[in-house]
């Protein structure tokens, strides 16, 4: 078996170009190099891999051989692993995190959050990020202990201590219930003594931060629940009322499978959202980017 050399990332790149233009011209071209050094680069290439004939040049438009088209998609990876790499050393020479890690609330509409992530991919190709869904206390907690630079969090952001809050949004709050469930069939305004009799489900905290509180308990008798999909069906199924943001039963409602209850003395509740960090441990640019998209975003 003939010795193998050792490509050079220029034959690789070169390679790549003559594959992708359909010729040693056009590759010229795209390259800005004269086209004698491409041919050279490839003939060069081709003896490194031990004598592989990469194109069949019998016909006046280069063709991969069989055993081109092989090593075009290993090329491809080695170009594109270390474009990345340098990508990366960029971004953390300028400041870039490495790593991202945010915590949103619950509440916060899937819709947004998919847009705006999708955006930051885009943005930030680099940057790895670990995402938590959390609710109420606990998406304090994980940006007050560290584990999330950024958070994205209910009305507690105003009033928990070390943290710095930015407004970027609000979700309207809708009290809801499964048109067979008893509260659904009154009439008028629903008196608060009515919902006494029936379960309430209530979003619980996973955290210390908000123990032995209740926000917008109506009824002694709850369900509590961590996640914000559980409880939506279990109110598909009758099985309580409750506060569901407006964006995530909207086609429920619509639909006649939720109905929104008028409760006496009680409008819909807007659920104000912040973007929040440590004062100590600002975010960096892709942080900082992600809240601006955020904040730019209508929900």
């Amino acid at each position: 078996m003939p010795a193998l050399g050792s490509p050079s990332l220029d034959q690789l790149r070169t390679f790549v170009a003559v594959a992708e233009a359909g010729s040693f011209s056009a590759a010229a071209r795209a390259l800005n190099r004269q086209q004698s050094v491409i041919s050279y680069a490839i003939a060069t290439l081709e003896e490194q891999l031990g004598g592989l004939k990469l194109f069949d040049r019998a016909t006046r438009r280069p063709t991969l051989t069989e055993a081109g088209a092989v090593l075009l998609a290993e090329a491809r990876r080695v170009t594109m692993g270390v474009d990345g790499l340098r990508a990366r050393a960029t971004g953390l020479l300028a400041g870039l995190e490495a790593e991202l890690a945010v915590v949103v609330d619950v509440m916060l509409p899937t819709a947004t959050l998919v847009e705006a992530l999708s955006a930051f991919r885009a943005a930030f190709p680099s940057v790895t990020l670990r995402l938590s869904v959390e609710a109420l206390g606990a998406v304090a907690r994980l940006v007050l202990d560290g584990t999330c630079a950024v958070g994205v969090c209910g009305p507690l952001a105003r009033t928990t201590p070390g943290l710095e809050h930015r407004p970027i949004g609000g979700v309207r709050l809708l009290q809801v219930a499964s048109p067979d469930h008893p509260l659904a069939a009154l009439r008028g305004p629903i008196p608060r003594a009515a919902l006494r009799d029936h379960v309430q489900l209530v979003l619980t905290d996973r955290s210390d931060l908000t123990r032995g509180q209740d926000f917008g308990v109506l009824s002694p008798e709850t369900w509590r629940l961590g996640d914000l999909g559980a409880k939506r069906a279990l109110l598909l199924a009758g099985l309580g009322w409750g506060g569901m943001p407006d964006a995530m039963v909207a086609g429920d409602v619509a639909r006649g499978r939720l109905v929104v209850l008028h409760i006496d003395g009680w409008e819909p509740v807007e659920y104000r959202i912040f973007a929040v960090h440590r004062p100590e441990a600002p975010p960096g640019p892709a942080g900082r980017w992600l809240v601006e998209r955020l904040a730019a975003s209508e929900f």
